[in-house]
């Protein structure tokens, strides 16, 4: 698991597990209601929280595995000063498309520190030697290759005060002779500093700046993807279900998943007291639940346990105390 300067590993694990749960409110970012945010609040020195917020979403991007990536950046007032075209002369309106149409990284930053119509802006400047600053640690951080700074970026410029900045897959991971899913960005973000101090009494200004992840639009391309390779979607981690045959076995039941729990091993069985074998067996048909542990009573008489798997359906008799060994070796191996 990566570790990253602001999250340690726990956190890290509780970030991503926030891509399985469903969003508490509705979401107005371009990359879809369902999302998830990410964001960092406090003074801090120029561009330091931006940087790592630019690395946590490709981390999260790359750990996903999705596809080859692209992060297409810009600033607002930088992108205000090449767009708007109030009081701009015609000579300068004819340049705004040259820039519009441009995309690259620090080396288009500096061509446009050399722009005298930009030079003599204070904001454009002060926005550009940011920028480069933002470079420098993306390539300290070792991921500027996957940044690509673009004043056709428009999203949000009301809502951001600062660099702004979405990820859109360059192709995703399908067959040759299907057609590609379109989706869009799959993560948005950007700095907000006013935003905080809308919502507060004494208008206290909070520097924040955040990313979102489109939780909707990755599921898309999961789904695709393992509908592509023939996959299954699983709905649970559950790796085993302990199962019986036989009536009043529930005590065995518990035993067993007891001891499961206690290695680590991610067991459930149904909350039944006496559940049908083939309801049993069926559950981990439909969920994807890969292995079976069955205890009925000629395993109890014989000290062994059944282990069954739901793929091939091959059950093999083991001893008891030799189960949780077992297990592992199978999870390792799958």
């Amino acid at each position: 698991m990566p570790q990253l300067g602001l999250l340690a590993g726990r956190a890290w694990a509780a970030l991503l597990s926030q891509l399985l749960r469903p969003p508490c409110a509705s979401c107005t970012r371009a990359v879809g209601c369902h999302s998830q945010d990410f964001d960092i609040a406090g003074q801090f020195d120029p561009m330091i929280p931006d940087a790592e917020c630019l690395k946590i979403m490709c981390e999260i991007l790359n750990g996903l595995q999705l596809g080859d990536f692209l992060i297409k950046m810009a600033w607002k007032d930088v992108r205000h000063e090449m767009v708007s075209k109030k009081g701009l002369a015609p000579d300068v309106a004819d340049r705004i498309g040259d820039y519009v149409q441009c995309h690259g990284g620090v080396s288009l930053v500096e061509q446009m520190f050399q722009d005298p119509r930009l030079s003599q802006n204070k904001q454009a400047l002060e926005g550009l030697g940011d920028l480069k600053l933002l470079f420098e640690y993306l390539t300290l951080f070792g991921i500027a290759e996957k940044i690509s700074f673009d004043l056709s970026l428009a999203r949000g410029l009301d809502y951001y005060t600062g660099v702004i900045y979405e990820a859109v897959l360059l192709h995703t991971p399908t067959q040759a002779e299907e057609e590609p899913l379109s989706v869009g960005s799959v993560a948005a973000g950007g700095r907000y500093d006013g935003l905080v101090g809308m919502f507060d009494p004494k208008g206290h200004k909070v520097p924040c700046v955040g990313l979102s992840i489109g939780v909707e639009r990755i599921f898309n391309i999961v789904e695709q993807r393992m509908k592509t390779f023939g996959e299954k979607v699983r709905t649970t981690e559950t790796q085993v279900l302990v199962a019986t045959p036989h009536k009043n076995f529930l005590q065995e039941r518990l035993k067993l998943i007891a001891e499961l729990w206690d290695a680590g091993i991610k067991a459930e069985m149904l909350y039944k007291n006496n559940p049908k074998l083939l309801t049993q067996l069926h559950y981990c048909e439909s969920t994807g639940i890969p292995l079976v542990v069955i205890v009925g009573e000629q395993e109890l008489k014989e000290g062994v346990v059944k282990i069954r798997s739901v793929a091939s359906r091959e059950e093999v008799a083991i001893k008891r105390e030799n189960l949780v060994a077992e297990i592992q070796k199978r999870l390792s191996e799958s």
